[in-house]
């Protein structure tokens, strides 16, 4: 990974430090040749292919010319059987695949290029091609955006005006008083970046691919509704708390026996913030709702000899491999757990600095172990258990150089 200090082509020349304090979450960024000579990893034949697929989301969005009128729009979601899409010739239409990463070895690469940034805000990589004139017409996202032209040329229209309406009965979000301030063209390799909320229309110059970098922002009350319910879930099975039954000793009789007596109002609050006072807990649920994969993300269990047999012999000095995290899987950690694939597993001392390690590049190789194997042979075994585990499960495989 490249140090945050270090002025990066990808940041127009820029630190990670200072673009995150001049730009993110603040105002658009302009990068002519932030990757210089960039080729498109994926072809549009790859992209077609994969738009085909029932796992992975795809939509098609038509743009219709109307007589006298504003444009409307048509959206189809896929996938789509042969022929279905229209032909190259035709104009004004648009596919959207959404987390190509998570299917294409290239496309997960490329997202390495941003790593400065916590792995849980990244979202996903989606691929847009269009035919000339192809588009999802002006609108604004709510979370931050790069916009990497990959082949033809697209041109934007930016603004950050904050006439937010939106277009009555349109299957897009599309703005129904979109201006903008600023426009530009990008061709193979240039890049913008748009912060939340940042008024956009692209349209394709001619035939071209953009790939859009998202990077998710949670919501307050999602957020806080799915942690709970971790939370709560974890806390009926946690035998030590044991239940404690409401009491009124001091209950007079009543001419309002409707009323829910204010003692057992304060019951249920006093006890409602005794239970959410266990920070670590509800740490730890955040955690696995973070690290949980799209619903549409599966995994393919190791068919070949078992996980530990497989690390046996990489740890015999197999210097050629890697140990590498699925591009599926969601590796992240805490101060003392580590979470992948909605599961918490507390990890401290050695076995916590390699298992960070591989969450953070992505990758360990056998000599990131040799100071653990010196250490203890027991706790080497314990971790290679767990490695074994991930592998047969196909969170992490041996990848050759």
């Amino acid at each position: 990974m490249m140090p945050i200090n270090e002025a990066q082509t990808l940041l127009g020349g820029i630190t990670a430090q200072q673009f995150m304090s001049r730009y993110w979450q603040k105002k658009p960024l302009l990068i002519r040749q932030a990757i210089p000579h960039f080729k498109a990893p994926i072809s549009r034949t790859e992209l077609f292919s994969l738009a085909k697929a029932p796992e992975v989301e795809s939509r098609l969005v038509q743009r219709v010319k109307n007589k006298g009128a504003k444009a409307s729009w048509r959206m189809q979601k896929g996938p789509f059987k042969r022929g279905q899409l229209p032909t190259l010739s035709q104009k004004d239409w648009t596919l959207l695949v959404q987390g190509v990463n998570l299917h294409h070895p290239l496309a997960a690469h490329l997202l390495s290029l941003w790593h400065f940034l916590p792995k849980a805000r990244l979202d996903d990589l989606m691929i847009s091609f269009a035919t000339d004139g192809g588009g999802v017409g002006p609108h604004f996202d709510s979370y931050d955006v790069f916009l990497l032209q990959a082949s033809g040329r697209r041109r934007w229209r930016i603004g950050a005006g904050t006439d937010l309406r939106l277009v009555k009965e349109a299957p897009l979000k599309i703005l129904s008083n979109f201006s903008y301030d600023q426009e530009y063209v990008l061709e193979p390799g240039d890049m913008l970046y748009l912060p939340p909320q940042y008024a956009h229309d692209g349209v394709a110059l001619g035939e071209c691919m953009t790939y859009s970098i998202g990077f998710k922002a949670p919501e307050s009350k999602t957020l806080v509704k799915e942690v709970l319910v971790r939370y709560l879930d974890r806390l009926s099975e946690d035998e030590s708390l044991s239940p404690v039954l409401y009491s009124d000793p001091q209950q007079k009789a009543t001419q309002e026996p409707g009323l829910i007596p204010v003692t057992l109002q304060n019951f249920a609050l006093k006890h409602m913030e005794k239970m959410l006072s266990n920070r670590d807990e509800f740490m730890r649920s955040l955690g696995e709702y973070l690290s949980e994969p799209k619903d549409h993300v599966w995994f393919e269990s190791s068919l070949e000899q078992d996980g530990a047999k497989r690390l046996f012999g990489w740890m015999q000095g197999a210097s050629h491999q890697a140990l590498c995290v699925s591009s599926k899987t969601e590796l992240l950690y805490d101060q003392s757990t580590i979470f992948i694939n909605a599961e918490s597993i507390g990890a401290t001392g050695l076995e916590g600095d390699i298992l960070r390690k591989l969450a953070n590049q992505r990758f360990i190789v056998p000599t990131d172990l040799e100071k653990l194997a010196k250490k203890s042979e027991a706790r080497l075994n314990a971790l290679m258990d767990l490695l074994s585990e991930w592998l047969d499960c196909g969170w992490i495989m041996l990848q050759t150089d």
